[in-house]
Parts: C-alpha cells; structure tokens; sequence
C-alpha cells in the first residue's frame, strides 16, 4: 500500500537525526521507518518492542505528522504512561496515548448524548455491576431460585466483548456453560440490566468498548469525525484485542487509515476475557498487502532461558513459526525443582530467595509465578517465617477497599443523583434505619415518577405532590433528610472546592470516622487509606490539565491493581503469570508445573485450551533475564485432598541440555538440609526446624519468641493443622499462626 500524497510530501520516511540506524537492529529499524499503510510487527518477548513503537511514533513526528493526528492504544494505564512520557521527551510534543477503555470513554464523553446518554454518566466497576444485577433479578423475580448475580455478570460481559446486545442475545449460544435457569433467563436480565444502567446514568466497563462501537457503526458520520482526527493508528500488544477492540481499530482506519500493530501471538494468554488469538494471526487476510517484520532478538534474557523458551513454544501448531535468540550468552542453566509436598517447594524457593538477595539482588528483581491465586498462601507462610518482605501484585486494588468505595461513591451521589447503586451503598452510611424494602420501594417509586432517586427523596422530604409516596417514621425522614443534606452539601463544594476539600468534607460531614470505629481492628489501616485518597486527590489535581469530579472519578474507574505497584518499596513480587505479561525480573520461580494444576484441568479436553496454557508457560519463562528455577510437588493437597501429582507436559517439552535438577535430601517428618553445588561455591538449603508442638486451647497465655506476650483468641483447624489467632500484649495486634510452626510457649 502506497501513503497519501499529502504524507509523502511531508517527507515521511527520512532518516533524521534523532533516530540513526545504529541504534536499532535492522529489523526493529525497518518497523520504525516502514511507509506501507499496514504494518504487523511481529515482537517476540524480551525484543524491545516498546522502544519501537514509542521510536515510530517520534518518528512520525519528525517527518511532518501533526501529533494531534497520532493515536496510540494499549492495554495498561502503566505502559500508555510510558510511552506518553517518553515521546514528549523526545519531541516535546504530547500524543494521545491511551487504552482501549480510555479510548471509549473519551469518545462517549463527547457523543453519548446520541444513545440517550448524559455525557456525564458513571463507570460502574464489576462490585456496582453486580449489585445492578440483584436489583435486576429481584425485579424479574428470579431471587427466590437462589440464582447468583456472577454468571449473569460473566455472561454479559462476554456478549457485549463480543459486540452482541441484548436484542441479539436469544439468537446467540452464549450460554454452554450455564445452567437451565440461568439459560432461560439471560436475555430477559441482560436487556433489563442495559436498560438499568440508563435510567442509572451509568455504564459499566464493558460499555466502554460495546457502546463506542455501537455508536461508531450507527452514527458513521461521527465515525468519519474520529477517522480524520487520528488518521495514524498504532497498537500494541495487538494479540489481546477482542473483538470489541478489533472493532474500534477496523473502524477508525478502514478509510484511508494507518495501521501499525506490535504483537505477539506466542503470547496471547487472555481468551478468558475475550482475546482472540485470530485478530493477530489473520492480519494479512484483514488487510491486503500489509507489511509484516519479525523481531526475533531478545535484549532480557540469556540463551538457555531462550532454549527452554523455544523448545516449549515450539509444540504449538497454531502460530507462526520463528524463535527467539540473543547476544547475551548461555548464562546459568535452568534450574528444575521436585519437592515431596507444597511446603518443600516453598521452602526452597524462599531459601533461593535469601541466597540471591546475599548476592545483592534486590526483592523487586525477584517474583515468584503460579497458575492460581490460591497457590500464594503456602510461599506467603514460608517468606512471613523468614521476614522477607512481599506483595501479591493484582490482589485486591487500592480503590476497591471498602472505605475507599464508601467515599468515592458519596463523590458520585454529589455528581450524579440518579446513580442508585451507589445511594444504596451511602445512605445507610452511618445507619440511618432505612431498610433494604424500604431503600427497594423508594426505588421503584422514583421510577414510576420518573424521577432520580435523589429527586424523589428531595421531594419527599419536602412533601411535594407525588402520585407514590412512602411511609416514614420520624426518625427515618430526619435521618433522610440528614443525607439528602449532605449530598447537596457536597454538589455544592464540588463546584467550588477543591478535589481534596470535597474528599475531606465526604468524609468529615458523614462522620465516617465514627463509622470505622465500630471495628477498631482495622481502623488504623482505614484511616491510612483514607489519608492516601486525599493525598491522591492533591496530586491529581495538580497535575491534572482540566481537573475536575468527573475526570477525577473517571480516571479512579480506569484505575487497575498492576498500575498501582510501586518500585520504591523493596518487596518480592507474587503473581499469577497472566499479571506478569509485560514485565521482566533477574530471577523468576515459576512453580507448580504439575498436571492439573499447570497446565490446568479445566484445559484438559481442548487442544486449544492446551495451547493457551503453554503460551502461557511461555510468558512466564520469557520473564526471566538471568536466573530460571522451576518447581513441581510430587504430593499436594489441591481441592482439600492430598493428591500424588504428575510433572507437567510442559516440563518433557523443554531441551534438558538448558537444565540443572536440583534435589533435597531427608523427608517431611526430618530436619531437611542440602548443600547444593552451583558453579561459584556452595550454600546451604534448609527446611523449617522440626520440633514437638505443644497444643493450646483458647484463653492460654503465651510467648512467642518475636511477638512477645499474648493470649489465644480462638483456634480452628486450617489446611495446615491447626491455626492460632493471638493477642499480643505489646501492640494489642491480633496475627495468625500456623501451630506447627509457631514455636510458642505456654506462660
């Protein structure tokens, strides 16, 4: 394909002075000053394809490309972050570089008006989206079968991913794998749930694809608006998209467009939530006499990683045939670990850990990979015993804590009245004895009155002329008006404080404090979260080019777990290997490479499913720039039995010319201690110290040899044995100990 004579006037495609040839291998050199209209960089792991796509968008630049008609995607606020930041410093110029639901939102921001919207409508995140669907279900009298929301919530969210809306649901098999009820019912929730989140103001996650698409193919003249405001289109991690998202790209490019896309299909790893695998590999079929470039060399790892790599991917039949190499050298062979149970494989990838960090090898260069997040409470155990300092990246995400929910969905009421999800979450905040059938008939009321349901409650309040009113008692309608009170308060302080005078005054006019009192255990961590919101709030402001509510409210909702780690704190990181996708570590554990664990039972009748796990397996061994260690169990307790466990598929598909098999001596019941040779001298491998567990009951005083004095508190039996919960005298903290391997004393 032939560019536009406009952009070959513009000189595009000239050497400049800023990118020279000797900075780039000559692959990635040629996707950066590649003219075709199409091009497909096909980016093997560790091959620098961020520095390509960032270096062909500065490029562009320098050649006569107005930044303003640039628009780069992603999949991560994290790495859209970077490469934002990186471009400006190169050209001092700012490009829209965003993810997909950015993307969407910003486009709805401006047209959603056409779909019967208000552009400022609320991001429901999946906790507001399942609660929207209990209103649903309680409405379509479907609560009483004991019909959950979740796979309601999994199915919607896979039909609209898919670009089917709720009049297209009955003609579609979406529905396999649920239940009769559940079949039966989809369409009728599905279209009351859409119609839900209008009459709410809201949309959730999903609609920020579904309903950009839908409003880009029925309005194809506003279509045209977004083609000729970014007629230069590039898109990384291009494997991911779904369909969704290939939608939007198609779209905004299929008239006179450019299209850059960076990808690799050996890493499509997220089928579960829509990828699809053929939108990368059926490139050159969806766009005719597109350029394609591989990227083999890898800058991250060393070749017996690369091997190990090579070998697994190689087993694929559904990829395009290449493989990964570098100039980095053999390195240390990979390093392949049998333990008897789980806590032997645990123990050893602690010791593992304690012995690079004695080579000065910082925790943040370090990460432990499994397949489930269940795998993370037995190497939490180990690493807690020995004092090593962790975080489980993709855990429960700063914005989703309760108290951080509470504020921000008062900050929602003052933004929009008729978001009854998050009224239903405040307005017994603190308890104001308005019942859930009271809250319901309030809402169904506000409905026939075609009101909002803060409107209704004004009204109300103030006896105005209503053809619905609801019964109060006294106590109820001051405790309602005291809210409605508030809210207005704080519609009023949105318009003319700040983001932080309103976080405070949320905060301080509700008395929340007061509320997080009644569990004084987690107060102190509350409030700390709390303070972190306002602290959030001042330096968004700051930053922020037109700060205000809705862009702060709309940039929390985008806000993921992964984007919130910070590199500051030295700390081990513990992942399941989807959410390690992107990153890279000196030394990487990826552990229970076991038969129905990894790759996982629920793949075991698909070869498909088969292949996606070991791309998977694959990412999580491409992590690793300088040291590899696999583990497996022969024996572990997996759905609360002790199972004997077979190695991994996986592990016979890697060459055994790139591993080293490690081994422990003694067993379970003895002291376990090894000296392992490793080329640069030896160290020592040791398991916990055995010992003769005195039992304690609840009520008895002991001391524990680090925590001091304390009392038991209660006791219960845990996949470990039995597990203490303890008083400590010194900072009145309650912690839970493993009995077997707490080494406590009766006093």
């Amino acid at each position: 394909m032939a560019l536009s004579p406009a952009t070959e006037v513009a000189g595009f495609g000239a050497v400049n002075s800023m990118n020279q040839v000797k900075d780039f291998n000559p692959q990635q050199w040629a996707a950066v000053t590649v003219v075709e209209e199409a091009v497909l960089v096909l980016a093997g792991a560790g091959s620098g394809k961020t520095r390509v796509i960032t270096s062909r968008i500065v490029h562009l630049i320098e050649n006569g490309i107005p930044p303003s008609a640039i628009l780069g995607v992603t999949f991560t606020n994290k790495a859209a972050g970077e490469m934002r930041e990186r471009v400006q410093r190169m050209t001092q110029h700012a490009v829209y570089i965003c993810t997909f639901h950015s993307l969407g939102v910003r486009v709805l921001r401006e047209c959603i008006h056409v779909l019967g919207y208000p552009s400022r409508f609320t991001i429901y995140d999946e906790e507001d989206a399942e609660k929207l669907l209990k209103v649903c279900l309680a409405e379509l009298n479907l609560k009483d079968k004991k019909i959950e929301a979740k796979p309601f919530r999994r199915f919607i969210s896979q039909a609209k991913n898919a670009l089917i809306g709720p009049e297209e649901i009955a003609d579609i098999d979406l529905t396999a794998e649920l239940t009769t009820d559940i079949q039966q019912a989809c369409p009728q929730v599905y279209s009351l749930y859409q119609r839900k989140l209008k009459e709410y103001q809201a949309v959730d996650f999903d609609d920020l694809l579904f309903l950009t698409v839908k409003l880009w193919q029925e309005h194809p003249e506003l279509l045209v608006h977004y083609q000729e405001r970014w007629p230069f289109v590039l898109v990384d991690e291009y494997q991911d998209t779904n369909a969704a998202q290939y939608a939007m790209t198609r779209l905004l490019v299929q008239k006179q467009g450019h299209l850059f896309v960076v990808g690799d299909p050996d890493q499509s790893i997220y089928s579960w939530r829509g990828a699809n695998i053929r939108n990368i590999l059926d490139f050159e079929r969806d766009y005719p006499g597109a350029r394609v470039i591989h990227l083999a060399q890898n800058y991250r790892s060393r070749m017996h990683i690369l091997n190990i790599a090579n070998g697994l991917i190689g087993c694929n039949s559904g990829r395009k045939k290449s493989a990964i190499w570098s100039e980095l050298g053999d390195g240390e062979k990979v390093r392949l670990f049998a333990g008897e149970d789980e806590r032997a494989e645990a123990d050893f990838v602690a010791t593992q850990i304690e012995y690079h960090r004695s080579q000065k090898v910082s925790l943040n260069q370090m990460v432990v990979f499994y397949r489930t997040n269940a795998q993370s409470r037995i190497f939490e155990d180990s690493l807690l015993y020995r004092g090593i300092p962790y975080v489980i990246v993709g855990g429960i995400s700063f914005y989703q804590r309760r108290e951080i929910k509470d504020i921000l969905a008062f900050l929602r009421m003052s933004q929009s009245g008729a978001d009854y999800i998050s009224f239903v979450r405040t307005v017994n905040l603190p308890k104001r004895g308005l019942g859930q059938a009271t809250i319901e008939k309030m809402r169904h009321h506000a409905n026939q009155e075609g009101m909002t349901i803060l409107g209704y409650c004004d009204a109300l309040l103030k006896d105005m002329p209503l053809q619905h009113v609801i019964r109060l008692t006294s106590r109820q309608k001051e405790s309602l008006s005291e809210y409605v009170k508030i809210i207005y308060e704080l519609r009023l302080l949105s318009k003319q404080g700040s983001i932080r005078d309103l976080i405070v005054g949320a905060i301080e006019r509700t008395r929340y404090m007061d509320y997080l009192l009644e569990d004084k255990e987690s107060y102190e961590d509350r409030r700390e979260n709390l303070d972190e919101l306002i602290s959030k709030g001042v330096e968004w402001e700051l930053s922020a080019p037109n700060p205000s509510l809705e862009a702060f409210l709309e940039e929390l909702s985008l806000k993921s777990s992964l984007d919130e780690t910070s590199p500051s704190e030295e700390r081990l990181s513990l992942m399941t290997i989807h959410n390690g996708k992107g990153l890279e570590f000196t030394v990487t554990f990826l552990v229970g490479l076991e038969e129905d664990l990894f790759p996982h039972v629920n793949s075991k009748n698909s070869q498909e499913a088969i292949e996606e796990e070991r791309r998977l397996c694959y990412v999580g061994v491409t992590r690793a720039k300088e040291y590899l260690y696999l583990s497996y169990c022969h024996t572990r307790c997996l759905w609360g039995m002790f199972r004997s466990q077979k190695p991994s598929r996986f592990l016979k598909e890697m060459p055994g010319g790139s591993i080293e098999k490690f081994t422990f001596s003694g067993s379970r019941s003895s002291p376990l201690a090894h000296t392992v040779d490793e080329g640069k001298g030896s160290y020592h491998i040791e398991k916990f110290p055995s010992q003769k567990t005195e039992m304690f009951v609840t009520g008895d005083r002991i001391l524990h040899k680090d925590f001091g004095v304390g009392q038991i508190q209660e006791t219960y039996e845990g996949s470990m044995g039995s597990v203490y919960k303890i008083l400590f005298d010194k900072d009145q903290s309650v912690k839970t100990v493993v009995a077997k391997y707490a080494l406590l004393h009766r006093i």
